[in-house]
């Protein structure tokens, strides 16, 4: 699809998503202008297929592929809550502490069922009990894929239930203010009223936390239109309550209070119908050709402008890995150092994404 017409599909899916978040019926004279084919590709690389599903339907528009996308949202919603009450009970019954994440807390704020899909189900869980949930997961009939090499263990059970137990919110980097902000971050959460180990944020910690996030995404390969969303449905519930002057301190505190008062500002204006400004309009690009979860051009530009402007340095770092990463990822390497100079060269062979290798190449000769 062309740029200019991909463009014009995300405008059409924000209107649907207006539509949506206002309970109005999109008008006839809109409708007729919509390629459904070229606006399903789009709102599925924005992960916002379900939304815009319930959208056409209130205009009596059931479309093949947008059906499809919301009922597979709705059963997977009703799957993933099954899978996750289970888990639950037997952290309750084990005595370990644990919290819903991102996605399983904003579902609940979006108008509909299944509106809100999600790739997967977030957890924040007690470090200590490791591999006690480990053993839980195993009993629940869930299959361990990645256990203990990054900041999540991996778990899956078929037909769709991929959980990410997280030891930590951000990757371990002394030199990011996020990691550092939120590595001690359980002495802060609160309890649930109708569990004893059940564990939550305040609705300011909450939103911190999803900016937090999704600015992580967004300064590196970039992130879609879902955040924006996410965003608008989040300070419709809550942004009469929340404490602004804590919020503003904190944001300021991690150094993206300008980037969450301008991407909530977009998110307000353009879900709210309004007329947007010159610097509105721009930021929004950055999210409509970002997709979900961002693009490689997005991530190796924005590296590149972090290392100085420096190509070299960017290579660099794609090459020479830290020393906790590699033991964690390739232990072999670590114990016999002698190897590491042959390290670039075995990930190079091992590495199954030679179409994202290509990207970065182009994307570094183009920049």
């Amino acid at each position: 699809m062309k740029k200019y017409d991909y463009k014009q599909n995300a405008y059409y899916l924000i209107y649907l998503i207006r539509c949506v978040l206002h309970n109005k019926i999109p008008t006839r004279e809109k409708l007729d202008k919509i390629d459904l084919e070229q606006l399903f590709y789009v709102a599925s690389a924005h992960t916002l297929s379900a939304v815009v599903a319930y959208a056409l339907e209130s205009a009596g528009i059931y479309d093949k592929a947008f059906s499809e996308a919301k009922n597979k949202a709705i059963r997977k919603n009703i799957l993933l809550d099954v899978e996750r009450e289970r888990v639950f009970a037997e952290f309750e019954k084990a005595g370990i502490w644990y919290m819903p994440l991102k996605g399983i807390i904003l579902k609940d704020y979006y108008p509909r069922i299944g509106m809100r899909q999600m790739a997967d189900n977030d957890f924040l869980i007690d470090k200590k009990r490791q591999s006690d949930i480990k053993d839980i997961m195993t009993f629940c009939g869930f299959e361990n894929k990645q256990y203990n090499i990054s900041k999540h263990d991996v778990y899956f059970k078929e037909p769709v239930s991929n959980f990410q137990m997280h030891v930590s919110l951000f990757d371990a980097n002394p030199n990011d203010p996020l990691y550092n902000y939120f590595k001690d971050i359980d002495k802060r959460l609160i309890t649930k009223d109708s569990s004893r180990f059940a564990r939550c944020f305040t609705n300011e910690d909450f939103y911190i936390y999803i900016k937090a996030h999704e600015y992580k995404h967004y300064s590196s390969s970039g992130t879609g239109l879902r955040s924006l969303v996410d965003t608008y449905v989040y300070i419709k519930k809550f942004g009469d309550v929340l404490d602004w002057d804590y919020l503003t301190a904190e944001f300021t505190k991690i150094g993206i209070n300008d980037y969450e008062i301008k991407s909530r500002l977009l998110a307000m204006d353009l879900f709210n119908g309004k007329m947007l400004n010159d610097d509105e309009k721009e930021l929004l690009n950055y999210y409509i050709f970002s997709g979900t979860y961002g693009k490689i051009e997005n991530g190796v530009k924005n590296s590149v402008l972090k290392n100085s402007n420096s190509k070299l340095k960017y290579i660099l770092s794609r090459m020479i890995l830290p020393m906790d990463a590699i033991n964690k990822s390739y232990p072999l390497f670590y114990k016999y150092r002698i190897l590491l100079p042959f390290l670039p060269i075995y990930r190079l062979v091992r590495n199954r994404n030679l179409k994202r290798i290509k990207t970065e190449i182009i994307t570094l000769m183009k920049f």
